[in-house]
């Protein structure tokens, strides 16, 4: 045997070890659902359509308090 085919078989030798040392990675669902909570403040958005609205009907009666 010549140097190469002893330095190609041990390579082999140490892939082979270290393919069979590879860990396991598993992947499990949950066993209960996934919850998202969501708490959205939509104060804003109400806020400016009244001031639109207000606005309206000013525009409308200039002579209301």
């Amino acid at each position: 045997m010549t140097d190469r085919s002893r330095a190609a078989g041990a390579g082999l030798c140490l892939a082979a070890l270290l393919g069979a040392c590879s860990p396991v990675i598993r992947v499990v669902p949950p066993d209960k659902p996934i919850e998202i909570n969501l708490n959205v403040r939509v104060e804003q958005d109400v806020k400016v359509q009244v001031d639109r609205d207000l606005q309206k009907v000013v525009g409308k009666n200039p002579a209301a308090p």
